[in-house]
């Protein structure tokens, strides 16, 4: 039987509202009251994103992400585990900007994480 953390992790994962792509991208993670540090984004939506987190992060918890070239994106976390972060936008990204970074950050591209 699932607890309740997996459970909702799985049904987070079923029920959104754009696909998700995943690939690489160095950025950086700030959660509310934190100071920024360095991440890698491992899949992206125009409703959200997950990253890696160097510390425990809470859902409900709001963030900010800065992907290269933007301006911070602000965020809530819906879900943390084994030091991945998954995040929803306050507010959804441009399809045109999320198009631009697909392109931008082809899964050729190679970045490592430190996680």
């Amino acid at each position: 039987m699932l607890d309740s953390t997996n459970s909702y992790h799985l049904a987070a994962q079923e029920d959104r509202c754009s696909p998700r792509t995943k690939l690489i991208i160095p950025a950086q993670l700030r959660a509310s009251g934190g100071r920024a540090f360095q991440t890698v984004v491992h899949d992206l939506s125009i409703s959200g994103f997950s990253a890696s987190a160097i510390s425990r992060m809470h859902v409900g918890q709001l963030c900010w992400i800065t992907l290269p070239g933007l301006e911070s994106l602000q965020a809530e976390v819906v879900w943390w585990e084994s030091s991945i972060a998954g995040c929803a936008f306050s507010e959804l990204l441009s399809p045109i900007v999320h198009d631009n970074i697909l392109q931008r950050y082809s899964p050729s591209t190679v970045y490592r994480s430190t996680l």
